[in-house]
């Protein structure tokens, strides 16, 4: 009996190392299947990793050819301005860079170079047709001291007619300096091949072995066994799209992901291979480590297990770090390549496109200036130059407004500024500017709304009026005379209950663009280039401000266009509703509960109805004359307004109306619409211009009917404009005191000009009250500031500092500059150069509320 336990204690010791084994084996297996997916997970990193690389190289050949040819241009520019563009060649140096500059005058065939010897381009291949910043690029070649090299050639111009060619030869060597010296332990090899040629041109240092006879594409495929039908056909469909391919083939009897790499759109290759061996190099030793320590738990099973986990916890976290390092500095690098590109790309831009843009005006000042001074005893001569200068004047200073904002929205200094406007307000506006404009050019300007059903919303109305004003006097100005010009304004479907979702559309029947300028419409100093559009003045950053504005409202903007069939422009923006109800106590006092509309267009009696609906009135419609009639007496003219569509119904149906029945008919029609002067001598009408909104309805509406509790307003008395006015004015420039004096003289008013704010303070202090009608204030001035000026002024204890208009005038003319005023205690804000009708309108108007309050 004895030997019983023993028997269960050994089959119990033998059940328990079964299932230790089996537990082992089990674990062991999930292991070794971890590490199987680790290892493959690496592999696919290093793969990632190798792509990463030769986008790397990628990006940095490409930089190095961009380089090559905004130097080139910059030479080929100041070739035009010396007198012999010959010596100048003669005369420059070689570099390391470039290996040879020749010059071939317009007209000649041969022309000379920097090397001494005459030049011709028969031996240079331009046929490929590729290029470099629009610049051709030739096939590479072997030049004269043996070494693999390319050429480049630009335009020279000289007063926009081309006055010869520059061709500059550069070598690949000098692109092997700006090369990493190898990558994947320098296991990898890289070959640079010419596409068009297939010739290896370059093999950089520290990348691989270079085998004998890798002379070109074939000699690749013929030494490393590259005969697969199919491999061949992909390689050569990578030559003839320009696209990367990578594939597995093994090289030398070593199993390699082989690659085929696209430079510059395919003018150049990179060619090479790494061996997978290389690539799986951290999965085979994370694997190893782990096979350790799966037979380190033979000998202690537990403690095995705990030291696995940490092992392999370690791993993990140290593989993390390691990619995410190594993804950190990828980006980086491509981050600082792509920021520097961009810097030398805007700097060199900008100033070629303002050297132009400011001089052009600035030339017209100084030679209509030059011929004004001639022409001094001549009054018309006179008139006519000073037209011409104040034109370009106003050129320029759009110019100038222009960049201004550009540079404000690219520094992020730009800020919305959010209030309560209405869509009625923002239409009226553009309506009043453009369509002036439009008449000018005898073209028709329409204006649509539909769908609308929020009038007032929250947004920067003098940001969206930007927008508008941007688009649609590009359209006038590029739709020749007798065009056509729609802008429609459209509810899309909300995304949310608290936001008004509205498309803006601009569509003109004009010149049209081109594909290729669609694409960089939007970006700054760029315009059509074309016989037609180069009338057009311009800065080209109209459109860059207007999708800056639009994105910073959180919107977006498309153009479709087709040449010499128009354009349209589509923004769509989302803004706030304001909250709140319609002010049903202006009708009710009014006794207004019905309305007739009458429109054949559905659209327009929808939109009608969806914006009146909360004001508490009761709106039926009818889609004609002979439908409008019948329901008026079918109820007896139970309505108190009819509103009437004038292309529908016409002068008749009014007359019709106006027979029968005696409430007042407001017509809807357009702003240019024909035929409104005889239709208004009917008895009780108006105009109510399209689109309708509430807002202009109610105006229309007071007309008509006075609300007794509201006092009658004064008339107002005629502006005497600045006549016998009397002002202080702090500026410390005497050029643009001299013109203040003159212009406020010329105004019949008078000024005492002080040098800085300090002054203007002592000044107004020591005069009686009443001396002063207003004061002017620069705001950069020494001593002391207008901001601070203006402020000591509303300080002092006299009974007028708090009340006479102080009014900022200075060249600081953005949104936060005349808040800044304000805020410092300035009554209004006007920027230099000076307006001298805006001068007169801010000051009657501040001059008027101080007589007011007084």
């Amino acid at each position: 009996m004895v030997n019983i336990p023993n028997k269960q204690i050994k089959r119990r010791g033998l059940s328990l190392l079964l299932s230790i084994i089996l537990v082992f084996c089990m674990f062991g297996a999930i292991i070794f299947s971890v590490s199987r997916k680790t290892a493959r997970e690496m592999s696919n990193s290093a793969i990632q990793n190798l792509s990463e690389s030769l986008d790397l190289i990628e990006s940095t050949i490409e930089t190095i050819l961009r380089s090559e040819a905004e130097f080139q241009t910059l030479i080929a520019q100041e070739i035009a301005r010396v007198d012999d563009p010959e010596a100048y060649i003669r005369a420059y140096e070689k570099n390391q860079t470039m290996s040879k500059m020749s010059l071939i005058l317009s007209g000649k065939t041969e022309g000379v170079s920097n090397t001494g010897e005459r030049f011709t381009e028969d031996s240079l291949d331009f046929s490929a047709g590729e290029t470099v910043m629009g610049l051709p690029i030739s096939q590479s070649y072997l030049n004269y001291m043996g070494t693999w090299s390319y050429t480049m050639k630009c335009p020279v111009e000289r007063d926009g007619r081309e006055i010869g060619t520059l061709y500059a030869e550069y070598i690949y060597d000098a692109v092997d300096r700006s090369l990493p010296e190898g990558f994947y332990n320098k296991q990898a090899s890289l070959y640079v091949m010419d596409a068009e040629s297939q010739r290896f041109v370059l093999k950089p240092k520290g990348m691989g072995q270079r085998s004998a006879g890798h002379l070109n594409l074939t000699d690749f495929y013929r030494a490393n066994d590259i005969q697969d039908p199919e491999i061949r056909a992909e390689v050569n469909a990578c030559l003839g799209s320009g696209k990367n391919i990578l594939f597995y083939h093994d090289i030398r009897d070593v199993q390699a992901l082989n690659y085929m790499w696209s430079v510059n759109g395919g003018t150049i290759f990179l060619v090479g291979y790494v061996p997978i061996q290389a690539i799986q190099q951290e999965g085979r030793t994370v694997s190893q480590n782990i096979f350790i320590v799966v037979a380190s738990m033979l000998a202690a099973f537990f403690l095995c297990i705990l030291l696995y986990y940490l092992s392999w916890r370690q791993q993990d976290k140290l593989r993390k770090e390691q990619e995410a390092e190594r993804k950190l500095h990828s980006q980086q690098l491509a981050e600082a390549l792509q920021a520097a590109q961009i810097a030398s790309e805007s700097k060199t831009t900008f100033l070629s496109n303002m050297s132009h843009d400011i001089r052009t005006p600035m030339n017209a000042v100084l030679g209509f200036t030059t011929l004004l001074s001639k022409d001094a005893e001549n009054p018309a001569k006179v008139r006519e130059y000073t037209q011409k200068i104040m034109a370009s004047g106003q050129h320029l200073l759009s110019l100038i407004n222009d960049i201004l904002d550009v540079s404000k929205i690219e520094s992020g200094k730009v800020v919305l500024n959010l209030e309560e406007f209405s869509l009625n307000d923002v239409i009226s506006s553009v309506d009043a500017i453009i369509q002036p404009m439009a008449k000018a050019r005898k073209q028709d300007f329409h204006l649509e709304a539909t769908g609308i059903r929020h009038e007032r919303l929250i947004g920067d109305e003098t940001r969206i009026n930007q927008i508008l004003i941007n688009l649609l006097s590009n359209a006038v100005k590029y739709t020749p005379e007798g065009g056509h010009i729609r802008f429609r304004i459209m509810e899309l479907k909300q995304r949310s209950s608290q936001y008004e979702h509205i498309r803006m559309e601009v569509e003109d029947d004009g010149y049209g663009m081109t594909p290729e300028y669609l694409e960089t419409i939007f970006d700054a100093f760029t315009r059509a280039e074309n016989s037609t559009t180069n009338k057009v003045q311009g800065t080209g950053l109209g459109m860059a401000i207007t999708k800056s504005i639009v994105e910073l409202m959180g919107g977006t903007i498309e153009v479709f266009s087709e040449v010499d069939r128009g354009s349209l422009f589509r923004v769509d923006l989302e803004l706030r509703i304001q909250e709140g109800h319609a002010d049903r106590r202006f009708w009710e006092q009014r006794g207004i509960s019905r309305v007739l509309a009458v429109d054949a267009d559905p659209e327009s009696r929808e939109s009608i109805q969806s914006l009146m609906q909360d004001a508490g009135i009761r709106l039926d419609t009818a889609a004609g004359w002979e439908e409008a009639a019948a329901w008026l007496r079918d109820n007896g003219g139970d309505c108190q307004i009819v509103l009437l569509d004038w292309e529908t119904c016409g002068l008749q149906a009014a007359r019709d109306l106006r027979e029968s029945f005696s409430m007042p008919i407001l017509f809807l029609a357009e702003s240019a619409a024909e035929g409104m002067e005889e239709a208004l001598q009917i008895k009780f009408t108006g105009i109510l211009t399209k689109p309708f909104f509430v807002s202009a309805f109610r105006e229309k509406v007071a007309q008509f009917w006075a609300d007794p509790s509201e006092a009658a307003a004064p008339v107002p008395e005629e502006d005497g404009g600045l006549q016998g006015l009397h002002f202080l004015a702090a500026e410390d420039n005497e050029i643009n005191a001299e013109i203040l004096t003159e212009l406020l003289e010329i105004e019949g008013a008078s000024c005492e000009i002080v040098e800085n704010g300090r002054l203007a303070v002592e000044r107004f202090q020591e005069a009686e009250a009443g001396a002063f009608d207003a004061i002017l204030m620069d705001v950069q001035m020494p001593v002391m500031n207008g901001h601070e000026a203006a402020r000591a002024i509303r300080s002092l204890d006299r009974e007028d500092a708090g009340r006479i208009p102080i009014i900022a005038m200075t060249a600081n003319a953005f949104a936060e500059d005349e808040k800044a005023a304000l805020d410092a205690g300035m009554t209004a804000h006007v920027a230099k150069p000076l307006n001298m009708e805006h001068l007169k309108s801010v000051i009657t108007q501040c001059t008027k509320r101080k007589e007011d309050g007084s």
